[in-house]
């Protein structure tokens, strides 16, 4: 569960320079990089509580 968690906090944490460097290079839209930000959060933030309830 602890590897799982920080599995998806290293995902948040991977997914926001992504979606910059895409949206630089005008393979995706803006609004579809603040979509990719938004889940990026949601991913970083669905981590932290599976790594908090892991180390209960």
């Amino acid at each position: 569960m602890r590897a799982i968690g920080r599995f998806g906090q290293l995902l948040g944490l991977g997914i926001p320079v992504v979606a910059v460097i895409l949206e630089l290079n005008h393979i995706i839209s803006l609004g579809r990089m603040l979509v990719m930000l938004v889940a990026a959060v949601c991913c970083f933030w669905i981590g932290r509580i599976l790594e908090g309830y892991a180390a209960r």
